[in-house]
């Protein structure tokens, strides 16, 4: 069964949150962005093109924020065409954030309505269901955080990621030497133990956060959980930490927030919060 009662309700609500196809949602993000000075580009990465807007300016540091699952699924065992999302949470948030230098990553196939070249890849639902945190999706989000580090001069990246952007954000981690913070938001840190908790597949061809949590001990990282959040719950956050081992640099703050409601109002706080073990 590909999805049960608690991931149709999110779809569903996600599907009631706004109108209008994709092309409509791709429009209505490119306005969030341009309301906090980011500027939309495109970045080709393996079989994907990528969304990618970012703050013109330069700095020793880039803070790159992922965007989360998306619209991933249309009803109960049926993926939406299209994973734009309707509420761009990870955009949300970096348009609130003062940095100079400021990136937001879309994730495989969401925002294909700005596409530079055809992705035939994206004729398959899975890179935003089953295989959403697949080697290839992390490679492509790797690229296009080397685009970001690039285009703003900077030798660190700190990365942000909402939801299960979350869990791509610490799988590119532990591939990268010049990540210098790592900050989830709702984070889907443990994605077998939340799909279990649902009563839902275990995803196929999927990564694990987990798996790759010993090598981020050290890395200094802040992992926001929302108390009322019944979709991806505190205790993941916990799950994953653990799963750093001894002398981690990690910490979970609970903030007043569900999956969605009440992060956007909380951020201009939590931006500017110290990660754990930061000099």
């Amino acid at each position: 069964m590909a999805a049960v009662r608690p991931l149709l309700a999110l779809a569903l609500a996600a599907a009631l949150a706004g109108c209008g196809g994709a092309a409509e949602r791709h429009a209505a993000a490119e306005g969030i962005a341009r309301s906090g000075g980011l500027v939309a580009g495109r970045v080709a990465a393996g079989p994907f093109d990528l969304a990618l807007w970012q703050r013109p300016g330069r700095a020793e540091s880039v803070t790159v924020y992922i965007e989360g699952d998306g619209f991933a699924w249309a009803e109960r065992g049926r993926p939406s065409p299209d994973p734009t999302p309707y509420r761009p949470l990870a955009l949300d948030l970096a348009v609130r954030d003062p940095s100079p230098a400021v990136a937001v990553v879309g994730r495989p196939c969401q925002y294909r309505a700005g596409a530079a070249r055809p992705q035939p890849a994206c004729d398959d639902a899975r890179w935003w269901t089953g295989a959403r945190f697949a080697p290839e999706v992390v490679a492509a989000v790797g690229a296009a955080v080397d685009r970001a580090k690039a285009a703003a001069g900077a030798t660190a990246v700190h990365l942000v990621g909402y939801s299960g952007g979350g869990a791509v954000a610490a799988l590119v981690a532990a591939r990268r030497d010049d990540v210098a913070s790592l900050r989830t938001v709702a984070g889907n840190l443990d994605p077998a133990w939340v799909n279990a908790r649902h009563g839902v597949d275990p995803l196929r061809g999927s990564l694990s956060p987990l798996d790759v949590a010993p090598r981020l001990a050290r890395l200094p990282q802040t992992h926001f959980v929302g108390r009322r959040d019944a979709v991806v719950p505190p205790e993941t956050a916990e799950r994953f930490v653990a799963a750093l081992g001894t002398g981690t640099c990690a910490r979970v703050v609970a903030v007043e927030a569900d999956h969605h409601d009440g992060w956007i109002e909380a951020w201009q706080r939590l931006v500017a919060y110290p990660s754990a073990c930061a000099p």
